[in-house]
């Protein structure tokens, strides 16, 4: 596998709406994330993940583009893109967009003409059907937002699909003259120096809803080879794709550098562990961490030479690690850092989501009117057709809701945590004034300064990048592996509880690496770890 600049550096991701306000609107932009690029370089980062700031009305937080080649207003304006890309390159830091391809949002203009008619020639941009014999939807397709994925229009007397909400109708990739259109659009985007794609649900894109299909259709690699060839194939850009359902057989589909598609994809298998089997991600049940070893492992070995592979534990669609499976309590320092070097000590691109690096919570809601997720007020209003209790359904969306990863990021103890001088759109969690990065910049021994040092020590060592990865045989709660590269070894070691765990290894110690608190590592040798405490040391 030729090296590539991507698999050496540490992505984070900046959700704008939640990141810093400039304007006093309460909305992130672009000119507060322009404002605080210091700051990602000083954290040491190689690029940003940036969510969607397309122009868009806003149905699903600009996952529903309304046109991809201009500015959602709240955000700023291209100019101010334009002069985003130009400092984040002078500061070596590449800028990955977030690319929703699956579908647009019905006030785009290709939308807008399509429904004019079936004799529209944008009509066929779009997934369209007849209604059933008995005049209902064509098929039994559910929405990921809850309810039927199908939606009639009164004009044509058809349907069309939505994967998602009904203002995102699913675009028709078997049309060529669409993907043409998407393909120019990509390259518009590349001309202006971007660093690389980030595509949502990539996954969806071969669907064939007539048949029941949605991911992994029979030419989503055709379409993916083509686009490849039509648009960043020429460039040296990081491309990931968004597929929930790979496997490591088929992300090497993906992302073997041979079969010319996407540089990596983003799995979640390890995601799911925390919901019950078979069921919704709102029906809960506790992380078994054998469980989460074996999964993670499985994503170590088997991708080998023919694939690669992203670290992350949380993004804009998935709660707080930090409060899901650490302790976001007494332990909350001990059990982040020790996520941070479980994972960053791992092979891959590792992801950073912003607000992960000082240590941000989830927030817990009382009701139902503090949401704002249009997935997570659907979901509640359905359960409670279905009979489930408010406090049931409540504890569900405190857990897993998407508003959690939302919160913005508190600058400082100011009103408002310094993220705007205005009335923020969605609340901050009121731990701010404790939890917030100037906070985290003023403690030498605060997580930021750990996320820092496991960036920099990526960039000095190439076995963090290349190292081979072996499990060690522990208890349960003991997450233990080797990374092995050109006769150096260097063994990671982490509890992954609240109470104090027994490890032992003959191995000896060279030299410590980094650690999560103050607690001396001279021997391996029967050691007692203290809670959620994790160290990684070169043995010999």
């Amino acid at each position: 596998m030729k090296k590539k600049w991507w698999q050496e550096v540490v992505v984070y991701q900046i959700y704008p709406r939640s990141f810093k306000d400039s304007n006093g609107d309460g909305i992130g932009d672009i000119r507060g994330m322009i404002d605080e690029l210091d700051y990602l370089e000083k954290l040491g980062i190689g690029a940003i993940w940036l969510s969607p700031v397309y122009q868009s009305p806003n149905d699903d937080n600009g996952y529903d583009i309304s046109d991809y080649e201009a500015i959602m207003d709240e955000f700023g304006t291209m100019e101010d893109m334009d002069e985003f890309l130009a400092e984040a390159n002078k500061r070596n830091i590449k800028v990955v967009m977030d690319l929703v391809v699956n579908h647009t949002s019905d006030e785009h203009q290709w939308f807008i003409e399509a429904k004019k008619g079936k004799d529209n020639p944008y009509r066929d941009y779009y997934v369209w059907a007849d209604p059933a014999e008995d005049g209902g939807v064509p098929n039994d397709l559910r929405s990921t937002f809850s309810g039927t994925a199908w939606e009639f229009d009164e004009l044509s007397g058809q349907y069309y699909l939505h994967l998602f909400s009904k203002k995102q109708p699913d675009l028709n990739w078997e049309n060529e003259e669409m993907r043409q259109a998407v393909y120019d659009m990509m390259n518009f985007w590349i001309e202006k120096g971007i660093g690389g794609f980030r595509l949502d649900v990539i996954d969806l894109v071969g669907k064939i809803p007539l048949e029941g299909i949605t991911g992994n259709g029979p030419k989503l690699h055709e379409y993916l080879q083509e686009m490849n060839q039509a648009t960043f194939g020429n460039h040296d850009l990081l491309t990931v794709g968004e597929t929930w359902g790979a496997t490591p057989d088929i992300a090497k589909l993906y992302s073997n550098p041979a079969r010319k598609e996407l540089s990596m994809v983003f799995q979640f298998e390890h995601i799911g562990l925390d919901q019950q089997p078979g069921k919704e991600k709102w029906d809960l049940q506790p992380v078994d961490i054998a469980q989460l070893k074996t999964i993670l492992t499985k994503w170590q070995i088997e991708l080998g030479n023919e694939g690669w592979n992203s670290l992350f534990w949380n993004n804009h669609d998935l709660p707080r690690m930090i409060s899901r499976w650490g302790n976001d309590q007494e332990y909350r320092v001990e059990s982040a850092k020790m996520l941070a070097i479980l994972l960053h000590m791992m092979k891959g691109t590792p992801y950073i989501y912003q607000g992960e690096e000082i240590g941000m919570t989830n927030t817990p809601i009382s009701d139902i009117s503090e949401a704002e997720d249009i997935e997570t007020i659907n979901m509640y209003n359905e359960r409670l057709d279905q009979g489930y209790s408010k406090t049931e359904i409540i504890d569900s969306i405190n857990a897993k809701g998407r508003d959690n990863a939302r919160r913005p990021i508190a600058w400082n103890s100011k009103e408002n945590g310094g993220f705007t001088t205005g009335t923020p759109w969605i609340a901050l969690n009121e731990n701010y004034q404790e939890i917030n990065v100037a906070a985290a910049l003023d403690d030498p021994d605060s997580i930021f300064y750990t996320y820092q040092k496991l960036v920099q020590l990526r960039k000095d060592n190439p076995i963090m990048v290349w190292g081979d990865f072996e499990l060690v045989d522990t208890v349960d709660c003991v997450f233990s592996y080797y990374r092995e590269y050109n006769g150096e070894r260097w063994l990671i070691v982490t509890n992954f509880s609240n109470e104090e765990q027994a490890f032992s290894s003959e191995d000896k110690i060279e030299k410590v690496i980094i650690q999560n608190n103050k607690k001396e590592v001279t021997s391996l040798q029967n050691m007692i770890l203290s809670p959620w405490q994790a160290f990684v040391v070169k043995v010999k």
